[in-house]
């Protein structure tokens, strides 16, 4: 039986993706640890082929529209599967169902939603203090630059699925200015695609995927993201952004109150042992 909270779930985090373009991790996964409560790896796990399985559509859509850039596709992908692999192989030796993992999702998590909420409330002033200076790159130093942020992409996105939105836009947008933002937002999602597929695949072979679930949230997700691209143009964006990205700062701070209490909790049951 398919659980209503589920499908509205879905449908509203498709709702603000299509409306804001910031990736769905950003909302999904915390959505999924903090109301129901599920495992930060498996929420990880299946928030990224459920973000794989909706990003290939944009991805098609951009493509069509010749709106990708595929040489900062590439170098993305360059820096961000291989470092997706050896972060995945690290999350195994430390057992992703485990504690440890639980932790270290959870505060990563805390650190890229931080991330992604500074980029949607600062981009405007980023952009205008380097964009400038990014400009004077040459071209094998700006396709460096591409495949280090590629890089740190895959280590945030394979742990907390969240980094490929905002942040990459931003990351593109300074990497190469030239570049009108319809092309810089097609070649995110287009790089996101096999960054979350191989993210996601790697959480699978753990078996950190709930797949019921997953269905699920597509089903509310993909109306919710044709609507919001709908209203996108609709609604001041700037007013959109920055109640996003207050959300993102509170749900960050909820999460860290959260493991703070459980550490607390974990050394208080431990001290009298010890003390013993």
């Amino acid at each position: 039986m398919i659980d209503p909270l589920y499908v509205v779930s879905g449908f509203g985090v498709g709702l603000l993706v299509g409306m804001t373009g910031v990736g769905g991790g950003s909302l999904m996964t915390p959505l999924l640890i903090l109301l129901f409560g599920i495992h930060p790896a498996t929420a990880v796990g299946t928030d990224l082929l459920f973000a794989a399985a909706t990003k290939a559509g944009g991805s098609v859509a951009h493509g069509l529209a010749r709106s990708i850039h595929w040489p900062a596709v590439i170098r993305l992908a360059c820096g961000s599967i291989p470092a997706s692999i050896v972060t995945l192989f690290v999350l195994w030796q430390l057992d992703l169902n485990g504690e440890s993992s639980r932790s270290l999702v959870n505060l990563v998590l805390c650190f890229a939603l931080l991330l992604t909420a500074a980029s949607l409330i600062f981009r405007k002033a980023i952009m205008e203090r380097y964009r400038s200076r990014m400009q004077r790159l040459d071209v094998a130093t700006t396709a460096r630059a591409t495949v280090v942020v590629g890089a740190a992409l895959g280590v945030l996105v394979s742990i907390s699925s969240v980094g490929a939105g905002a942040v990459g836009v931003t990351a593109l947008l300074l990497l190469y200015p030239q570049l009108p933002m319809t092309r810089i937002v097609g070649s995110d999602i287009a790089h996101a695609v096999p960054l979350t597929l191989v993210a996601g695949i790697g959480h699978w072979a753990t078996g950190a995927i709930d797949w019921p679930l997953m269905g699920v949230l597509l089903v509310g997700s993909l109306p919710g993201i044709l609507i919001g691209s709908y209203f996108a143009h609709r609604v001041p964006e700037a007013a959109l952004r920055l109640v996003l990205a207050a959300t993102l700062i509170l749900v960050a701070g909820n999460l860290a109150n959260r493991e703070l209490r459980s550490s607390f909790a974990y050394i208080a049951a431990f001290a009298p042992a010890s003390a013993r």
